[in-house]
Order: structure tokens, then C-alpha cells, then sequence
């Protein structure tokens, strides 16, 4: 048997379409690396790539700002043998790679092999799958789709990494797909560069391990110190690095990131990471499933931390989809309410404007608000946003806002017959009324779908161009083998909360010692929360069991009161020392729809962090001095 391969060093030049430009020459030239990966797709983006193409036509849904980066090192990468990997094909993978060919002709690199993978848009089978008996259910809200009457704008299943692999295998040197799932970017090169089978249920570990490790590196810079709930212990922040996996034939990883960049990689920062949007313990892709409740972190050296243990399950039997469709149209206003009587001017100017008083609308649904009101909308929404102080000496700290949101089918309707009720009302309402904008049209909006359809029904085409024109090289089913295996009933007994504990308590914000990450994965968002690490152990164990025993269903909602109404899901991994909390609804119908002020839930992590809470005594007496 010959020996494994070293690992591979697979790096991160993009978390999101409009990352920094410069991170792929950063990342090409500041170190040492096998391949160069980046992620520019998220549920928003698919809707933005959308609008694109239907401006300039077909083939243009890419992210055109790979092009610009590929401009910048694609010959350097040559010379290297570094091959390129990046899902910013987006809804046009072939327009990507014949614009990339293009550029590469252009730069007198035509030697270049340029491969592509398609077999994610669904949209043109969306009919196929109907009559196969799919009623593409949303997974948040039960809907069948065709019961939102209106069309489809994108259907893209999140295919797996087996696509890149042979990609790679046929000997491409750079990789160019649609919607892969951002783990993917990792799992496909680390499959190629050690031989890994997808069929073979030995596989599942280290395809598990490369799931993670893609996890980490997969949004740039939140490896390094970027949204780090500690930032003043990150030094360089002004310009962090971005990270690497250095992935090896067992699966087992390695985060870090060049030398002599700013930035941190530390177990916390890596443990914030793994909770970004996530939901349960097993963190299903299509390859594999990867339990976060097995894996451990070490640091291992400055700004390098070990992955080790992750331990994978068969892949599910469903493949998720990125559907999109068109939301109907919206428009919103914000008065501003000043000084004394808020409420009461509040409820005076909706009165006036809308037909219904501020109590019944702030305690009733978008859908009721906009039966009982004036207006021929589908919703209304109403929030009073009490950023006013008792005798303020400033404008800005005696200022609260009063805050209208209208969606309908009909742009008329939110459009002058919301705007006009506002503008007219003017000079005859609350004293000291005015508007923050002048009223404006409505808008346009999309709305994230996230469904499944059968695995098998979807299948990977990957195309090589090493010659100028495109040929197809291979067809590989979407998902991983899917042989039956328990890995739970293996885990390792961990440390669990101790319930029940009386001790001495002192009010203090949660943040004190608990880091939190938080984000969006549809109408859901998720804060997954942790201990900072100390130089005591016992410290840390002593803080999780407090953590894990504090945070129930009942006290998010208590944390957050917004929460009251939705479903909570509390999920312990005491193998990070961490929390995840999963709350069902939180924004809507997604981030394209959602009418909150942080809409991709980005800030909720630290609203959480800035609670006072009940905290022991001995648990704030860190004795044992800071840690990452």
C-alpha cells in the first residue's frame, strides 16, 4: 500500500460575492498552497445573480468579480501547480468558464484548462419534477410552493463535491461550479488530492473531516478574527488574513492562515466559525454527514488549531434546493416620533394613516394588521422603535421611530396609496411629525424557497476545456453512498450540565465570559454560543455546565422576547463547550424578504451577549486570567 499524501493546503479567497478583491493574490502570493477555493453564493446572492441575468441575458449570471481576481493570479497559479476552485459560476457556470477562457486568451494563457459543472439548475425541470409527484415544500414553513401562486425565478439543488473531483482528476486547473454547497469547495479537491472514494462507506470520516474543515474557511475572514465576539484580543484586524485547511488523508485538519498577517486563529475563533449557520449536531451535506458533536480542537501552535475526531454518517436521501420566486412588491416609512407622549403619537398617526390603533397592531400578525387597515395589502407591519431617552439633551437620543412596512401583489397598492395617507397627514397629526425619506415607489422583492427533491434526481455534468471548446467528460450522481451506520451510540460520554445548582449570583452581561455567532439560513437564524476559553480547564468546564444549564427554550424566549411565539430549538455541544440555538421564523421568509433591521440576523448574536443574566460568583472570578 503505497503511503498517504501529504495534506493538502487548500485556501479561502472569498466568504461572499463583494468580498475583498485583493484576498486571492494575498492568498497566492503571502504562502504556500495546493489549491485556491471561494465562496460567492448565498440564498440572496442566487436572487441578485437573477436580476442580473435578466438584465444582460443569458450567461451572464456569474460573479463577475472572479474574473477580476483570476485576472490578477491566474498566471502565477500556472507557474505553481496551484489549481482554483470557486462556486462563482453561480447561475451561469458555462457563461463563467467561456468569460474566464476568454480573459485567460487574452492574458496569452490559453494553455489553461478550464472545466465546469452544471446538473444544479432545476428550474427548466421543474415541471418534470411536479408531475413525478414533488410539491417542493418549503422546509420552514410547510407551504407547498405552487400554493404561493407566483412563478420560479431560480431552482438549484446544492450539489456535493464529487463534480470537482473529477473535474480535477481529468486534470482541470480550475474548477468553476454553480450551487455547490460551500463545504464542497473543500471536500472535492480533498477527495481528488488523497484518493478518497465516495462510495465507500470507510470514506465517511475523512470526507466528515473535510465537511468541517470546509466549514471553517468557507466565510473568509470569520476564521481569522473577523466578527469575532472578542475582536480587541485580534490584533492586525485592519486587515485580517484569510485562512486555510490544511486537510490530510484521515480528515483530520489544520486551520490557519499565512505568516505575518493580521488577524487570529485560535480555538475560539475557530469555534465561533463551526457555529455559523447551523442547526442540530449532524450537519448534513450531500456527500456525507458530519457530526460537530465528535470533532475536538487543539491549538497546536499561534494561528494554527487542529481538527481531529469528526466522525461522518450516510448523506441524506434528499437533496436540498435553492428555490427563488418573486415575493410581490414593498415599500416602508419611518416617522419620527420626538420627546414626550410617544405611544400616544404613535398610536394617533396610525390611527390617522392606517385606520387601526398602535396596541391591537403591535400585538397582531403582518396579515391581520393588513385586513383591518385601509390599505389593499397583503401585509402590514408595524414596529415602534423606542431609540428615545428621558430628558435627552441631543436630537438623536430624544427620537423614536414609528416604522410602516407594506407587501402586495399589486405595485399600485405600495406605492401613492400607501405613500399619500403619510404625506397628507403631515400638518395635521402628532406634533413635531416628519418622515426619514421622502415617500418613494415600491419595490420589487424576492423570496428564498428551501426545499428537496430526491437525490437521485439530480445529477452532476462536469465539462473540460483544455483545447478552447468545452467537451463533457463525466455524469456523477449528487449524493454519497448511503450505507446505515450509528454514530451516535459510539460517541464518547461528554460532560453534561449539572441542573439544579444554588450558588451565590451576581447580575452581569452573558457576554462576560460567552462568545456568540449568529446568522441566517432562510426564515431561521441561529446563535450558537460558547465559552471563552481560559488557561484553567476546570474554570471552563465549570462555565459550560452553567452555559448549557442556563440556556433552555424558556430562557431564549426570556432573552428575547420577540421569540415568544416561535420555535426554539436548544441544541448542547459540549465537545466545543457551546450552545446552539435555532429560532423557526425569526426573519420571515428570508433575508429578501424579512422586514427587520438586521435581516440576515448578523447582530443578534451580540443582542444576546449584552443581556444581563445571573451569573455565580465563582464563575466570574477568572482567576485564571484570559484565553482565545
Amino acid at each position: 500500500m503505497s503511503e498517504p499524501r501529504r495534506p493538502v493546503r487548500i485556501a479561502n479567497c472569498s466568504g461572499f460575492f463583494g468580498d475583498r478583491l485583493a484576498a486571492a493574490r494575498e492568498m497566492v502570493e503571502g504562502g504556500p498552497i495546493d489549491v485556491l477555493t471561494g465562496d460567492w453564493l448565498a440564498e440572496l446572492t442566487m436572487l441578485i445573480l437573477a436580476r442580473q441575468r435578466m438584465k444582460h441575458g443569458a450567461g451572464s449570471g456569474y460573479a463577475r468579480t472572479f474574473l477580476t481576481q483570476m485576472e490578477q493570479v491566474l498566471g502565477t497559479c500556472l507557474d505553481r501547480g496551484i489549481r482554483v476552485v470557486s462556486n462563482a459560476g453561480g447561475l451561469d457556470p458555462a457563461g463563467a468558464a467561456s468569460a474566464l477562457r476568454a480573459k485567460a486568451d487574452e492574458l496569452g494563457l490559453g494553455a489553461v484548462r478550464i472545466a465546469y459543472v452544471e446538473g444544479d439548475d432545476l428550474l427548466p425541470r421543474l415541471d418534470e419534477l411536479r408531475a413525478a409527484g414533488e410539491t417542493l415544500t418549503n422546509l420552514d414553513t410547510g407551504e407547498a410552493f405552487d400554493s404561493f401562486g407566483m412563478p420560479a425565478l431560480t431552482a438549484n439543488a446544492y450539489l456535493g463535491g464529487r463534480g470537482v473531483t473529477a473535474a480535477l482528476d481529468a486534470g482541470a486547473d480550475v474548477v468553476i461550479t454553480g450551487r455547490v454547497t460551500d463545504a464542497a469547495l473543500v471536500v472535492g479537491p480533498a477527495a481528488w488530492w488523497h484518493g478518497w472514494s465516495y462510495d465507500d462507506a470507510t470514506s465517511l470520516d475523512a470526507l466528515a473531516g473535510a465537511v468541517v474543515a470546509g466549514h471553517v474557511i468557507e466565510c473568509g475572514a470569520q476564521a481569522t478574527g473577523g466578527n469575532y465576539a472578542f475582536f480587541a484580543e485580534v490584533p492586525g484586524l485592519e486587515h485580517v488574513g484569510f485562512p486555510w485547511a490544511e486537510v490530510a488523508h484521515d480528515g483530520s485538519s489544520v486551520i490557519g492562515k499565512h505568516d505575518g498577517t493580521g488577524g487570529l486563529v485560535s480555538v475560539g475563533t475557530v469555534t465561533a466559525q463551526l457555529l455559523y449557520e447551523i442547526g442540530g449536531p449532524a450537519y448534513a451535506n450531500p456527500d456525507v454527514t458530519a457530526r460537530f458533536d465528535t470533532l475536538d480542537l487543539a491549538q497546536v501552535a499561534p494561528d494554527r488549531v487542529a481538527i481531529t475526531g469528526v466522525r461522518g454518517e450516510p448523506a441524506p436521501e434528499t437533496a436540498k434546493v435553492a428555490l427563488t420566486t418573486l415575493g410581490g412588491f414593498r415599500n416602508s416609512a419611518s416617522l419620527v416620533l420626538t420627546g414626550l407622549d410617544v405611544e400616544a403619537k404613535a398610536d394617533l398617526a396610525l390611527r390617522t394613516i392606517a385606520g387601526i390603533g398602535l396596541e391591537s397592531a403591535l400585538g397582531s400578525t403582518p396579515q391581520d394588521n393588513a385586513a383591518a387597515s385601509r390599505f389593499a395589502v397583503r401585509e402590514l407591519h408595524v414596529e415602534l422603535l423606542r431609540h428615545d431617552r428621558p430628558d435627552a439633551a441631543t436630537t438623536a437620543a430624544a427620537q423614536a421611530e414609528l416604522r410602516l412596512t407594506v407587501k402586495a401583489a399589486d405595485p399600485k397598492a405600495v406605492g401613492k396609496a400607501f405613500t399619500a395617507p403619510i404625506v397628507e397627514s403631515a400638518l395635521a397629526t402628532y406634533p413635531g411629525m416628519f418622515p426619514t425619506a421622502p415617500p418613494a415607489e415600491g419595490a420589487p422583492y424576492g423570496v428564498y424557497w428551501p426545499t428537496t427533491v430526491p437525490a437521485a434526481a439530480v445529477t452532476q455534468v462536469v465539462h473540460l476545456d483544455a483545447d478552447g471548446a468545452a467537451a463533457e467528460i463525466a455524469r456523477v450522481p449528487a449524493g454519497a453512498r448511503r450505507t446505515a451506520r450509528d454514530v451516535v451510540a459510539g460517541l464518547p460520554s461528554r460532560r453534561s450540565p449539572r441542573g439544579g445548582i444554588r450558588r451565590e449570583v451576581r447580575s452581569a452581561v452573558l457576554g462576560t465570559f460567552v462568545g456568540a455567532r449568529s446568522g441566517d439560513k432562510g426564515g431561521n437564524a441561529n446563535v450558537g454560543l460558547w465559552v471563552r476559553r481560559s488557561a484553567d480547564a476546570a474554570i471552563d468546564a465549570a462555565r459550560y455546565d452553567w452555559l448549557a444549564d442556563t440556556v433552555t427554550t424558556d430562557a431564549v424566549r426570556r432573552l428575547l422576547p420577540e421569540a415568544a411565539a416561535l420555535d426554539v430549538e436548544v441544541h448542547p455541544l459540549p465537545n466545543l463547550l457551546a450552545v446552539n440555538v435555532v429560532l423557526h421564523g425569526w426573519l420571515g421568509r428570508g433575508v429578501a424578504d424579512s422586514t427587520s433591521l438586521d435581516p440576515q440576523a448578523k447582530g443578534l448574536g451580540e443582542q444576546v451577549r449584552a443581556r444581563v443574566v445571573e451569573i455565580p460568583v465563582e464563575l466570574l472570578d477568572d482567576r485564571a486570567g484570559s484565553g482565545p
